[in-house]
């Protein structure tokens, strides 16, 4: 059974068009960090509402420049970007 759960993405207390799945809501908030954070650019806020329930999860995402780890494929270049995020919370809408 596929347990995957979809998350939206809130700007100003409202909902946008952006739409993250996961199993878990930090699974989200990483695609979403990876998305919208700009590399070395500081954290970012992120608020992701939980489809058919009243949670917001509340996260501080951020991207990194790393390595790319010794059995990358071709073409894959030698840095690559890798999302951060830490969780500050939930809030009840």
């Amino acid at each position: 059974m596929d347990d995957k759960k979809y998350f939206v993405l809130q700007k100003g207390g409202k909902d946008t068009e952006h739409i993250f799945s996961g199993k878990q809501p930090r699974q989200a908030a990483l695609k979403a960090a990876s998305r919208l954070a700009k590399v070395g650019g500081g954290k970012v806020d992120i608020k992701l509402r939980e489809r058919g329930t009243n949670k917001v999860h509340v996260f501080k995402g951020w991207v990194d420049i790393v390595k790319a780890p010794a059995n990358k494929p071709d073409w894959l270049p030698d840095k690559v970007k890798k999302a951060n995020v830490e969780k500050g919370g939930i809030e009840r809408v």
